[in-house]
């Protein structure tokens, strides 16, 4: 952990900059550039200020003035140019920082979506990226302004009357220090926190949201989802405490900033008592104008120094996913002999888990076997399940694919041999057609009309305004669960893998559409390796084998009627649900 604490964010930045990187280092010399410009006028106004005084040729003024117009709209002019060198170089960065989250997600088992939460990937991607583009086109050239303007500025305190600048500099050294406080590795790591608890925050309030119209009704409250309100609460106390943490060195260093006029004051009763004289006047007159620009500029540096914690915690979000290892994608070259899986001594645990969720396990499916993996909720059904598509690799054991490790075969092999109906159904906001064609991109929409047929989707395309060209989501266009979850088949039939894995597919669907649905998978599983994971086990009785499992092992299998005979965990699971679907409301 304390090795990535050090690392070299800047050096990440222009790497994902490629060949902008040069317009970032231009970009900060030009900021620094205009911050040297636009302190040479405060010159100009003490010559101003000194002719005034002492009586000297006004007409001089107007060349001074001038001078300090002229250098000020410079100035601001090279500072747009330091900020347009720092927005292309940012958009730039921002554009191939995403691409490369992108490729690297593309790589990542489907196993770290579950784990990780596609909500928190999503973040990553949009806001810390979004976070590193701010970064660098707007506070990036305000470093390098606040960085320059305090060394001009001593100059300048200093250059008129030593003794005055250095009672100027008493509260500034003063206030930077407390300001110091205030960024070190302790704050980084509270700025990490930060960002962790709005993740929280964020996760369970769309937890919360889709689950609203349970709250509504039942008549409960927020405080019915313990887990958002814990959020909340551990949200509010985090800032709380952050606050408190900070309110010392903060009301130190605003005090001390501000007090720089008064310091002044100090030092004008104290010069004067051997005399006003014309020279204190106009120093007193000059610093009296020139040490704001102390209080700004410290009070940059602090908002930088803010800004550059939250794009480090931001760079180190993107590198999590970019340190994430891809699944191993070996071309052995082999070919699986038949349809068959086999499971030898299987063994997995998910990340951080105190625990193995499948423990053990070995099994074997024949080619063109429909079989069916059952058992109480947290069993390891659908982990068993995930590790045959290499949704994680297995800790121990291996898993074959007629014959060949799944390891051995490459990942478009693998999906080639495999198909997957989850028990969410994921439409994207496309057409039927193109959501259909996801499965088999070449094919044509006769190919695509035949799948739907064999789905039972074609009263679904007959009710849609453009039939398969309908774009889902749009104008109103919505599909219910069960029709979603047809479509969903649909793919599958298109892209007719010999190998078929059914997660709790039946699971939402209503009567109507559960028949229908029933009816696409007879249609979808003909010929084909069926391996189903189900909790309505009437679904599950004309299996060739049931798999039972329990605490992550597989602690029974065989026919419905030999399972039911040996009076087994199978027995009491399925009389449980005989149970429950006979029950009724009594009269």
């Amino acid at each position: 952990m304390g090795k990535k604490m050090d690392f070299d964010h800047m050096k990440l930045i222009r790497q994902y900059a490629g060949g902008h990187r040069h317009l970032i280092t231009l970009g900060r010399c030009i900021a620094a550039l205009s911050a040297i410009l636009v302190l040479i006028p405060y010159y100009d106004l003490w010559k101003i200020i000194s002719i005034a005084v002492n009586g000297e040729d006004t007409s001089r003024i107007s060349h001074y003035a001038w001078q300090a117009v002229i250098l000020t709209v410079s100035a601001l002019l090279i500072y747009i140019a330091a900020l347009m060198c720092t927005h292309i170089a940012a958009f730039r960065v921002q554009a191939n920082m995403r691409s490369s989250l992108m490729r690297r997600i593309l790589t990542l088992p489907l196993g770290v979506f579950d784990e990780d939460g596609t909500g928190k990937i999503r973040r990553t991607v949009n806001d810390s990226t979004a976070a590193t583009e701010t970064f660098i086109a707007h506070q990036l050239p305000d470093k390098a302004v606040a960085t320059i303007t305090p060394i001009g500025l001593l100059v300048l305190v200093f250059a008129f009357d030593w003794k005055i600048g250095l009672l100027c500099m008493i509260p500034a050294l003063i206030g930077f220090a407390c300001m110091m406080t205030m960024m070190g590795k302790g704050m980084q790591e509270k700025m990490k926190e930060y960002q962790n608890a709005l993740d929280t925050m964020s996760s369970e309030a769309t937890e919360y949201v889709r689950g609203i119209p349970v709250v509504k009704t039942f008549g409960q409250t927020v405080h019915s989802f313990k887990r958002f309100k814990s959020a909340i609460d551990g949200f509010g106390k985090w800032t709380t405490d952050y606050t408190l943490i900070l309110r010392w060195p903060m009301t130190a260093f605003m005090t001390c900033i501000n007090a720089i006029f008064a310091f002044i004051v100090i030092a004008a009763f104290l010069f004067s008592k051997d005399g006003v004289t014309a020279g204190l006047i106009l120093n007193i007159m000059y610093y009296i104008i020139v040490t704001p620009l102390i209080t700004v500029a410290l009070t940059k540096v602090a908002y930088s120094g803010e800004a550059e914690m939250t794009l480090i915690d931001a760079l180190r979000r993107v590198e999590s996913i970019m340190e994430i290892e891809p699944l191993e994608n070996r071309n052995t070259g082999k070919v699986p002999a038949d349809h068959s899986v086999e499971l030898r001594d299987v063994t997995y645990r998910y990340k951080d888990a105190l625990r193995d969720a499948v423990k053990h396990v070995s099994l074997r499916i024949e080619p063109g076997e429909h079989v069916a993996i059952v058992g109480p909720s947290g069993s390891g059904k659908t982990t068993l399940a995930e590790l045959i598509v290499r949704f994680f690799d297995v800790s121990e054991g291996e898993i074959l694919i007629g014959g060949v490790n799944v390891k051995d075969l490459p990942s478009e092999e693998l999906m080639r041999q495999v198909s997957f109906v989850f028990q969410d159904s994921r439409l994207i906001k496309k057409s039927i057609l193109e959501n259909v064609r996801m499965a088999k991109p070449d094919a044509t929409e006769a190919e695509v009309m035949d799948a739907l047929k064999k789905a039972q989707c074609t009263d679904i395309i007959e009710k849609l305004p453009n039939g398969i060209h309908t774009v889902i989501g749009e104008k109103g266009t919505y599909l219910s669960g069960g029709e979603q979850q047809r479509i969903t088949i649909a793919r599958a039939v298109l892209k007719d893998a010999p190998i078929l894995i059914l997660d709790e597919a039946t699971a939402f669907a209503d009567p109507d559409n559960e028949s229908r649905v029933q009816a696409a998978f007879d249609e979808l599983s003909k010929d084909k390796t069926v391996i189903m994971i189900a909790h309505r086990l009437s679904t599950v009785v004309h299996a060739d084998r049931i798999y039972v499992c329990d605490d992550g092992q597989c602690v029974e299998s065989g026919t419905h009627d030999e399972l039911m005979q040996s009076g087994g965990l199978y027995r009491k699971l399925f009389d449980e649900y005989s149970r429950s679907i006979n029950w009724k409301v009594g009269a």
